[in-house]
């Protein structure tokens, strides 16, 4: 039986269906991995509202979204745009991906090279995923970037070119070239913005927030299961976990005034951590045993972190696919994207920054197309 070629329509319809069951889970996978729920208990999507949960007929890709206008059936609540343009951004990557491929194993004519496409659809699966939890919720999943990173060496041993698409080292790899590319690419990744998160940490890893008189601070607890503990002082605001990154990290309050659990105590160093917290006279207390926390205060020292290890470990991945060129044309086009977009002012200048999704961009930008601008780099230094 003779096949159509890959870039045929009949397979392009194919791999845009594919494409949109892959999302419709992805979906699954964005709200509830960040919550700590499992992605397959229950076995059956639900209105995130009301909880009913969806009968097949009324969980087709995009259509059905379409179909309810974007509304839960039972109980009328709006269902988020977000569900319909992840199934409609994973649909078209992965045809974008399956006709950049054709292109690429057709010059190889290499059977194996066509199972590379697999991977390639896991990357795509696993960056729609985290660029819309980072993009939420400030966290990288470690479960999507390990994932990720053994799909890189597979698609590096099942296609040697892939992270190695500017031929700069040998124009036909063979498989054992794959692999060391690849995994050149995630050390240089993993490694190499690990020491940038180190030393970022070290210079940069702590913000003091000063006021000439006191002003009054409190813990305020979240109104459901989903959102986080608050701090407050002053007219500055920041959730529990844009605070703690480490478990050694500690949130250092000079406290005028002071009281703990309806009860005033004297004034002191007060130190939170992501678990509980020291009072000034020595006693321990467990954030799950605390009921009100507030006073009034001059001084607190806040740690920060301008980048997490999520993006570390994204880079890995991205190193695993493409890499050590790979590595650095995707950092580049990620850092060029962020601050575009901070110029245009999506993202605010000083605020917390979402990298993962930037990252993904930058990877994608060098997968379908920006490899070429290497290439031509490469070559008039020769």
């Amino acid at each position: 039986m003779i096949f159509p070629p890959l870039d045929h329509p009949v397979w392009l319809l194919a791999a845009f269906f594919v494409g949109a069951c892959i999302g419709s889970f992805l979906n699954v996978v964005i709200y509830r991995l960040p919550l700590g729920l499992s992605v397959n208990d229950p076995k059956r999507s639900f209105c995130p509202s009301c909880k009913t949960p969806i009968p097949l007929k009324l969980n087709i890709p995009l259509v059905t979204w379409l179909m309810l206008r974007g509304k839960c059936k039972w109980c009328g609540t709006k269902i988020s745009a977000r569900y319909f343009a992840v199934e409609l951004i994973t649909a078209l990557l992965f045809v974008a991906v399956l006709w950049v491929m054709a292109g690429r194993v057709g010059a190889v004519e290499a059977k194996l090279a066509h199972l590379a496409i697999l991977p390639l659809w896991f990357l795509i699966a696993s960056f729609v995923a985290i660029a819309f939890i980072d993009a939420e919720h400030l966290v990288i999943p470690l479960e999507l970037t390990i994932s990720g990173t053994i799909a890189g060496f597979a698609g590096a041993l099942l296609f040697p070119q892939l992270p190695d698409l500017i031929g700069w080292r040998s124009p036909s790899p063979t498989w054992l070239d794959g692999l060391i590319q690849s995994g050149l690419g995630f050390v240089i990744g993993f490694f190499g913005l690990w020491i940038v998160v180190l030393l970022g940490k070290l210079a940069f890893g702590r913000v003091e927030w000063a006021h000439d008189e006191a002003v009054e601070w409190f813990l305020e607890e979240p109104s459901n299961e989903e959102d986080p503990i608050h701090f407050y002082m002053g007219e500055e605001k920041l959730a529990w976990w844009d605070i703690f990154y480490r478990k050694s990290d500690r949130l250092i309050i000079e406290a005028e005034t002071l009281e703990v659990d309806g009860t005033w105590i004297e004034g002191g160093t007060v130190t939170l951590r992501e678990d509980g917290l020291t009072l000034p006279d020595g006693r321990e207390i467990a954030l799950e045993d605390l009921k009100a926390l507030r006073g009034t205060a001059k001084k607190a020292v806040v740690p920060r972190e301008a980048m997490g290890m999520g993006d570390v470990h994204l880079m890995g991945v991205i190193g695993a696919f493409f890499g050590p060129f790979g590595v650095f044309f995707s950092l580049l086009a990620g850092s060029l994207y962020a601050i575009a977009a901070a110029v245009l002012g999506r993202i605010g200048f000083g605020m917390r920054l979402p990298f993962g999704p930037f990252l993904v961009l930058g990877a994608l930008t060098w997968f379908f197309g920006g490899w070429k601008l290497a290439e031509w780099y490469v070559e008039s230094l020769r």
